[in-house]
């Protein structure tokens, strides 16, 4: 099996609840604003945001089918049909696609490889955003102010009050951090709302050996899986960051887009998806066979013969926390032997950037398990 240049990975005992033709989602309201190319003209002569994914809209991506190969250390692959939750309508996503170009093709396709899977578990709002150059020390870009645009017309149009869970990938998770640490951080009534934030790639930061402070005065970081209200932040990599590395590293790189510029006292945060508490344990990851959004999300490349949309290699992978050198990072290690001939994850962009593109996918079936358990905690609190 041949993969895209990078290699992509899907494993675990599909965590996932949905994956499946017949899922579906409440339907909901329309668009309104974001500064992109616009694949669908607004919802009325004064709203500018275009949803790349958003409840009731037609052909929505990121309620396609879930339907997924799975394929064992052995070389037996079986497909898997899991179901919506029956809590999903009940909660709302508020996903920001990575950094993939001005072409909506490839914006949808990024958002369906990275937010589709959270569709079993919560209605999917996904705006498209102008991309600028990274904005540098100080933080705020075009990016920042229309992913803000369109949060604020969500929640003043959309939300009904309704509980989110915010996901992010690289720029689109430092976008997040941005808008968190401005309009959720900052307001007791909205962070009461806030079920989980997923900030993957984006260096969220706390100072050395804390779960507060840092990028956020009052939202911690997850100590435990089916805690409600924190953040679950990692970068993927095979071992140390490099020095100049963008990722894992305070001070560098992504943390300029946030204007985090603090290099002592403070660590890039990694609580691993699938061991919140602490320690080692094996991955759920779960890839795309959509070659649209290239290089910058985790797909299955060119030349493989799946016939679902997804596939999962469950036990390929193992991760835990690690720290040293003054970066933090997710280590991602394979958890079977050589005759596993199953593809593998690859350093695309070089070392620098490790893991990065198939930071969600990689974990994507535990992330989707973290965000059940802590709707159920929001829920029940």
């Amino acid at each position: 099996m041949a993969v895209r240049s990078r290699l992509i990975t899907i494993a675990g005992p599909l965590v996932l609840v949905c994956l499946a033709a017949s899922c579906t989602t409440a339907p909901q309201t329309t668009a309104r604003r974001s500064a992109v190319p616009r694949s669908a003209p607004p919802a009325t002569a004064q709203s500018t945001t275009v949803w790349l994914c958003r409840p009731g809209m037609a052909s929505d991506p990121c309620t396609v089918s879930l339907a997924t190969t799975r394929v064992t250390a052995s070389g037996t692959s079986t497909m898997v049909h899991p179901v919506v939750t029956s809590s999903a309508a009940k909660f709302d996503c508020f996903y920001v696609h990575p950094r993939v170009g001005p072409s909506v093709t490839a914006q949808v396709a990024a958002t369906t490889a990275e937010a589709a899977p959270f569709s079993p578990v919560c209605r999917v709002w996904a705006p498209a955003f102008m991309e600028s150059p990274d904005p540098g020390p100080g933080g705020i870009g075009v990016a920042d102010i229309s992913v803000q645009d369109a949060f604020e017309e969500y929640l003043a149009h959309d939300n009904d009050g309704r509980p989110v869970i915010f996901i992010g990938h690289s720029e689109g998770a430092a976008t997040l951090i941005t808008l968190l640490a401005k309009l959720v951080d900052t307001s007791p009534g909205l962070r009461s709302r806030m079920v989980l934030a997923i900030l993957l790639g984006g260096n969220v930061t706390v100072p050395d050996g804390k779960v507060t402070g840092g990028s956020f005065r009052h939202i911690p970081l997850c100590s435990s899986r089916g805690e409600a209200g924190c953040v679950i932040a990692y970068s993927t990599f095979p071992g140390t960051p490099p020095s100049n590395s963008m990722f894992g590293r305070p001070g560098q790189g992504m943390s300029l887009n946030t204007g985090q510029t603090a290099t002592s006292g403070v660590e890039v945060a990694c609580v691993n998806p699938a061991a919140v508490g602490g320690g080692t344990a094996d991955l759920s990851p779960i890839f795309s066979t959509d070659t649209s959004a290239g290089d910058d999300v985790g797909i299955v490349g060119p030349g493989t013969a799946f016939k679902t949309p997804w596939v999962a290699y469950p036990g390929l992978y193992k991760a835990t926390c690690e720290h040293g050198d003054n970066a933090t990072w997710l280590q991602v290690m394979k958890a079977t032997g050589p005759s596993d001939h199953r593809q593998t994850v690859t350093e695309v962009r070089g070392p620098d950037f490790g893991y990065h593109p198939d930071d969600v996918n990689l974990a994507i079936g535990d992330l989707v398990a973290d965000t059940t358990a802590a709707e159920s905690a929001w829920s029940n609190r």
